[in-house]
């Protein structure tokens, strides 16, 4: 399925990672594209890179935390490119530290953003798109929004609050029969910046927990899905193990997650303590859509093939298989 018209889309968390990411696959397709998160210079930077691609860009300035903030930015796309077609609830944040260790405000905060900024943005949107009674709204989801781990209790939270809110509007769409779509993509661990700035009480370095996905991975996904009524999609064979395994194997997930979990998400390299991170408030510098792990980064995804050709594949299965049954009958007639 493709569309014949240049369409209006919303990415959130824009500026950096998987957002400049998604930003860049969408303007492959000459999108007009409205790019929200806080740091207006690296908006600014994306929205060229947009440009130089083809597609064309406004910069957002927002804190989806912020519902007004949300709201506002809704208004000015519309205003300046029309009706939105696609939405993106991409923006995240989180904090790396034994629960326990954490203050209420700071786990507010994740939720606030992760969670909370996903539904400003699903209710910003739906508020343009029912009345139409078209459009999609895609939530970046994870892993982590089926089977937990330890370190990041408030990130793992909002991404299960994610799905369940989701879950919910969407049997509301099939009880109004609105032809507006939503649909969650579900991803593996990310070579994206957040590493760099995300909170930290860990000793060492933070890392994604291995094996390691490029974001063009994740943001190919996303552009395929947002031409795709599919209900949820799953990026990477770790993702599809992670979420078939905690529905099987919960128990035993615990158990490994408790022995491993601590040291998979750090690097051998001592972290500094000082550093400044993006919880309250943005962090200067040059962020792209990458991070620091592009030697241990896949670049693809063969389990990502199998979804997009999914139904492809089982036609030819069923050539196969009708072709060695009637080559079995031809056999026994002979």
């Amino acid at each position: 399925m493709t569309d014949s018209k240049t369409r209006n889309v919303v990415i959130t968390g824009a500026s950096a990672g998987l957002g400049r990411a998604i930003a860049h696959a969408f303007a492959s397709e000459d999108a007009c594209i409205g790019l929200i998160a806080r740091n207006r210079e690296r908006l600014e930077a994306a929205r060229a890179e947009v440009e130089r691609l083809g597609g064309k860009g406004v910069v957002l300035v927002a804190d989806v935390a912020d519902p007004q903030q949300v709201e506002q930015a809704a208004a000015q796309m519309e205003q300046e490119f029309g009706p939105i077609d696609v939405w993106v609830n991409n923006a995240m944040t989180s904090v790396f530290s034994p629960f326990d260790q954490m203050t209420p405000e700071e786990f507010r905060r994740v939720t606030e953003v992760t969670y909370l900024g996903a539904v400003h943005g699903t209710m910003s949107a739906l508020k343009r798109m029912l009345p139409r009674d078209r459009g999609m709204v895609i939530q970046v989801g994870s892993a982590l929004s089926e089977r937990s781990i330890p370190l990041q209790s408030a990130y793992c939270g909002a991404k299960h609050g994610m799905r369940g809110f989701t879950d919910s509007i969407r049997c509301e769409l099939i009880h109004s029969k609105s032809r507006v779509h939503l649909t969650m993509v579900q991803l593996p661990a990310m070579n994206t910046p957040q590493f760099a700035w995300v909170k930290s009480r860990l000793p060492n370095k933070p890392q994604p927990v291995p094996p390691i996905f490029q974001p063009e991975v994740a943001a190919d996904a996303i552009l395929w899905a947002s031409h795709h009524r599919r209900r949820e999609i799953y990026v990477g064979m770790p993702t599809v193990k992670a979420m078939w395994g905690n529905k099987l194997v919960a128990g035993f997930a615990d158990l490994y997650l408790g022995r491993t979990g601590y040291r998979s998400q750090q690097t051998g390299e001592p972290e500094d303590p000082n550093r400044p991170s993006n919880l309250w408030e943005s962090v200067p510098g040059p962020f792209g859509a990458h991070g620091s792990f592009d030697d241990r980064a896949k670049g693809s995804s063969p389990q990502v093939w199998l979804v997009q050709n999914r139904w492809a594949l089982c036609a030819i299965a069923a050539g196969l298989a009708a072709g060695a049954a009637l080559g079995a009958k031809a056999r026994r007639n002979r």
